[in-house]
């Protein structure tokens, strides 16, 4: 995947309200720990996340998904007529139909030629949007593209807390940890032509992917039967192996990107990686041979957000002035499947 077109016009997201310490989810674990004889801090300490957000009870994954995307359509100038495009790509959607991304459009006001679709491919999703609008940009369908992302973590979390009180484990907790770690937010990337403003930043030059399916069952979000009629949602992690399948993964990724792009190792200034906590930051560097202080990260405070931790961390770093004009920047995304994506850009 190449281009030559394709600009990333603006980043915008929104954060989630409610503030949740690593400490407050660790108290309402007290007697699990207890029993188990697990000493408070652990969580923290294993994962390196301090804090994480949740939206209130009941909030809609649209309206956060609306949010953020109002903040890019105003700072670019582009008008939802502009639109060719508009993809919803979070693992949390609001219904199994229509598309979340009809609710989004809605609210953006967006409709008519506009091509509105859900994508999902666990925390790829929106990397996988950004290369659809980019190739109906290179191909000279659309001028102007959104992708969107809402993922919410509070109510996946307060499920698997009841469920590991219940269980009282050490195999339940170990498949649920990564459960905590979640964190919710909203994001938006908007890809134009450059037409707009003429800009000539932030210009995507290529991608690929690699995949390994064989490892389909490590990482698993769903809904089982309650036994009575219903279903409730559930998800376990083979922590260990994700990260050690994940890592051989990105490793072998890397290695086909940087000539994709026609980088070295070396050119690259800045990397902005999928959040998922310390060790997992830690082990795909040093894979990658990347250095620590050219990954700026965001999971200490706000988690793992899914789809939506890459590109919100990437706006706070443009925002910041961290990703600086003409810098090489690699969006490194690795997601359950096992799936990997990178994209490279000249910010």
């Amino acid at each position: 995947m190449k281009y030559r077109k394709v600009t990333i016009e603006a980043l915008g997201y929104e954060l989630a309200p409610v503030v949740v310490t690593t400490a407050e989810l660790e108290t309402r674990l007290e007697s699990l720990y207890r029993y188990l004889r697990i000493a408070p801090g652990q969580l923290q300490a294993l994962t390196g996340i301090k804090e994480r957000r949740w939206w209130e009870p009941g909030y809609p994954l649209s309206l956060g998904a609306i949010a953020a995307a109002r903040k890019v359509m105003l700072s670019s100038g582009v008008s939802a007529d502009d639109i060719g495009a508009l993809i919803y790509a979070g693992v949390c959607r609001e219904q199994f139909e229509p598309a979340t991304a009809c609710r989004v459009a809605a609210g953006l006001g967006i409709g008519g030629n506009t091509a509105v679709f859900d994508l999902s491919n666990a925390c790829l999703g929106v990397l996988n949007g950004i290369l659809d609008v980019a190739n109906r940009i290179e191909l000279g369908q659309i001028k102007a593209g959104l992708v969107v992302s809402c993922e919410s973590a509070r109510e996946i979390n307060d499920i698997m807390i009841a469920r590991m009180l219940e269980e009282r484990t050490m195999q339940h907790f170990a498949a649920s940890l990564a459960t905590l770690t979640g964190g919710s937010g909203a994001a938006a990337i908007l890809l134009t032509d450059g037409s707009f403003s003429g800009a000539t930043r932030r210009q995507l030059l290529g991608g690929i992917t690699q995949t390994a399916p064989e490892h389909h069952r490590l990482c698993l979000w769903g809904v089982i039967s309650d036994g009575k009629g219903g279903y409730t949602q559930t998800m376990s992690t083979d922590g260990v192996n994700v990260m050690n399948y994940g890592v051989e993964l990105g490793r072998r990724t890397w290695e086909a990107f940087l000539p994709q792009v026609g980088w070295k190792t070396e050119d690259v200034d800045q990397v902005v990686c999928h959040q998922v906590g310390s060790a997992h930051q830690s082990a795909i560097l040093k894979s990658l041979d990347i250095p620590a202080e050219k990954d700026f990260t965001t999971y200490e405070y706000l988690g793992n957000m899914g789809t939506v931790s890459l590109p919100l961390t990437a706006a706070i770093a443009d925002e910041r002035g961290i990703l600086e004009a003409g810098d090489k920047v690699a969006f490194l995304g690795i997601g359950s499947g096992l799936n990997c994506l990178m994209l490279g850009m000249e910010w």
